[in-house]
C-alpha cells in the first residue's frame, strides 16, 4: 500500500537500487570483497495513525582487518606534536550532519536537511589509506603518535578529541585547512563534515617523512598547528586576523550535563496469529516473495566475491551458487589457514511484540551463522551492536531500556563482549498530507555482527548436502519443542504480528550447540 512519504525523500525502493550500487562500486573500484550481508523490508498499520516501517532506512556498511597489537592503543601526545589534517578538502556539505541524523525525518525546514547531506570519495580515502599503511608497515619508526577519524562535527569534533585524551590543547591555523569553497565563513570551514579526512599527531622530527608518504600517494593534507600544554583551543583566522575560536578545553569537551528521560511500558495484548483461513499453497508464494526471504542475488552478484585472493567462503554455495552461506570466512595470509569469520544477526519484527526477544533472538541467530566457521572458543566471537530506535514515541524508549538490559544479561551469559557499535535513535518519519499529520515509526532494530578468530579455514560448513557420501541431517531443537510463529515471515505476509515470539530461553542451550557443532566440525 502506498502510505505516502514526505515531498523531499526517496522511496525505499529507490534506496535500496541505488545505495547498494554505491556500495558495490566502492568494492569493485577499490578491491573490497562484499561476503555478507541482509535485507530486511517491513511496513504494517497498527492503527489509523500509527504505522510501522522503515520511511527512514537502515543502511549496514563495513569492514573489518587486521591491526598489529603494538598499534592498538593509541600513544601519548607530547607538547609540540605537529597536528595534521589528511584527506580531501573543506566542502559545504555535511552541515549538521550528525544533528540531522538524531532528529525525525521530516521535523526540520527542507534547506537544513539538503545541508546535511554528506557527499563520499573512496577516491580520497584510497589515497589516506596507502599513506596510513606506509607509516604503520615502518613498524617502532611509525611516524604516526596518534589518529582519529573525523566524522560528525567536522574538525571542530575530531581534532578536539584527537589532543583532549592527552590532557592537551591545540594552537591551530584556521586558513591552513584544504578548502575548495572559500567562500564559507570560518564556522563552516571548522564544522563541515567533507568526508574521508583523518587528523593525525606526528612527531616533529618524522614530520618531512611524512610528507614523502603524501607527496608520493597524492593525498592532500596541511600541518595545522601544534599540541599545546596549555588546555586552551586557539584557532587563528589570519583572513579577519582573529580568533575564530580561543576556548578551555574544560568547557569544550567537559562533563556533559545527565539527559532524565521517563519511560513508560505499554501493556499491548496482541492476539494470536489467526491461520484459519491460511492456504498453505498462498502463504507458501507469499513468503517466498517477500524480499527478506527471497533470493539476494540482485544485491550479491552487483559486488566482487572474490577480489584479494583471500576470500575462502562467500555467499554463493555449491556448482549451482544458491546464496545460502551463513557466514563469510577470509584467510589472514596467502600461506597459512588461519583467518577471520563475519556473520550477522537481525530479527525486528520480533520486537513489535517483545523487545527483549529481538535483541536475544538477533545475537543467537549471528552466533548460529559465524558457527559454521571453524571457531574453537565461543568467547573468541566479539560483537558489534548498532541501535535503532524511535526514542520519544510511545513505550519506544522503555522498549530500547529494556531490549538493552536483555543483550547486557545475554552477553554475560555468554561470556562475550560487544566493545564497538553505532545507533541511531530517532527512527521516525513525519510529515503532512491534506492537513492531516502523518507518521511511519521503525520498530526498535538491532543489528548484530559477528567477528571472530577462525583455527582452520578449510573447515567451513555449508548447507550443501553432500550426496556422494552417506549425509545425516540432523534436527537440534533450541526452542524445546515451542513453535511460536510471532514476528515470522507468515505473521508479515498476512498483516499480523502474533503474540508469543520465539526467545532464546537459556542460554546455556545455545553455548552448548555452538561447542557441539565444533565438535562434529574437527
Amino acid at each position: 500500500r502506498d502510505n505516502g512519504k514526505p515531498e523531499r525523500i526517496v522511496s525505499a525502493l529507490d534506496i535500496m537500487i541505488e545505495g547498494p550500487i554505491g556500495a558495490a562500486a566502492y568494492n569493485n573500484e577499490f578491491g573490497r570483497p562484499a561476503l555478507c550481508g541482509y535485507f530486511r523490508t517491513y511496513e504494517q498499520r497498527e492503527t489509523d495513525e500509527l504505522i510501522y516501517g522503515y520511511h527512514k532506512p537502515i543502511m549496514l556498511a563495513g569492514g573489518y582487518g587486521m591491526i598489529r597489537e603494538t598499534h592498538v592503543q593509541k600513544q601519548m601526545i607530547p607538547a609540540g606534536a605537529k597536528l595534521i589534517v589528511l584527506g580531501g578538502p573543506a566542502m559545504l556539505i555535511g552541515l549538521g550532519g550528525g544533528a540531522a541524523s538524531s532528529m525525525a525525518s521530516g521535523t526540520s525546514d527542507a534547506s537544513l536537511d539538503f545541508a546535511s547531506v554528506q557527499r563520499d570519495n573512496a577516491e580520497m580515502e584510497r589515497r589516506c589509506q596507502e599513506v596510513v599503511d606506509r607509516c604503520w608497515s615502518l613498524g617502532d619508526k611509525n611516524p604516526i603518535i596518534s589518529i582519529h577519524d573525523v566524522g560528525a562535527g567536522g574538525l571542530s569534533n575530531a581534532m578536539p578529541e584527537l589532543v583532549s585524551a592527552c590532557d592537551l590543547g591545540a594552537q591551530l591555523e584556521l586558513r591552513q585547512i584544504p578548502n575548495d569553497e572559500p567562500g564559507m565563513s570560518p564556522m563552516g570551514i571548522w564544522c563541515n563534515e567533507s568526508q574521508e579526512r583523518y587528523v593525525l599527531a606526528i612527531a616533529p622530527e618524522q614530520l618531512d617523512q611524512f610528507i614523502q608518504f603524501c607527496q608520493r600517494e597524492r593525498a592532500p593534507y596541511a600541518v595545522l598547528g601544534d599540541a599545546t600544554e596549555n588546555e586552551q583551543l586557539v584557532l587563528n583566522d589570519t583572513h579577519f586576523d582573529n580568533s575564530a575560536i580561543d576556548i578551555p578545553m574544560s568547557v569544550l569537551l567537559g562533563k556533559m550535563p545527565t539527559i532524565k528521560r521517563d519511560a513508560v511500558s505499554a501493556q499491548i495484548q496482541r492476539s494470536e496469529i489467526d491461520t484459519s483461513a491460511i492456504d498453505i499453497n498462498d502463504a507458501m508464494e507469499r513468503i517466498l516473495h517477500l524480499p527478506t526471504v527471497a533470493s539476494k542475488n540482485f544485491l550479491i552478484t552487483i559486488g566482487d566475491r572474490s577480489i584479494s585472493g583471500l576470500v575462502v567462503r562467500d555467499q554463493m554455495v555449491g556448482p549451482w551458487q544458491v546464496p545460502v552461506a551463513d557466514c563469510a570466512v577470509t584467510s589472514a595470509s596467502y600461506y597459512e589457514y588461519i583467518g577471520e569469520a563475519m556473520a550477522i544477526g537481525e530479527r525486528t519484527p520480533i520486537a513489535l511484540a517483545n523487545a527483549p526477544a529481538s535483541g536475544r533472538m538477533a545475537i543467537a541467530e549471528a552466533i548460529m551463522n559465524i558457527a559454521a566457521a571453524r571457531i574453537l572458543k565461543l568467547n573468541d566471537i566479539t560483537l558489534s551492536a548498532n541501535w535503532m530506535a524511535a526514542c520519544g514515541e510511545p513505550e519506544q524508549d522503555a522498549k530500547l531500556y529494556a531490549t538493552v538490559a536483555a543483550v547486557s544479561q545475554l552477553c554475560k551469559e555468554l561470556g562475550i563482549a560487544i566493545p564497538v557499535g553505532k545507533d541511531s535513535l530517532s527512527m521516525n518519519t513525519v510529515w503532512s498530507e491534506n492537513d492531516s499529520r502523518k507518521k511511519v515509526t521503525s520498530p526498535l532494530s538491532l543489528n548484530i555482527t559477528a567477528f571472530a578468530r577462525v583455527a582452520d579455514v578449510r573447515q567451513s560448513l555449508t548447507p550443501q548436502l553432500q550426496q556422494s557420501e552417506d549425509s545425516i541431517l540432523l534436527l537440534i531443537d533450541l526452542a524445546n519443542g515451542k513453535q511460536r510463529l510471532g514476528g515470522s515471515a507468515l505473521a508479515q505476509v498476512y498483516e499480523q504480528i502474533g503474540n508469543e515470539t520465539p526467545d532464546l530461553d537459556d542460554a546455556n542451550h545455545l553455548i552448548v550447540f555452538f561447542q557441539s557443532l565444533q565438535i562434529l566440525n574437527e
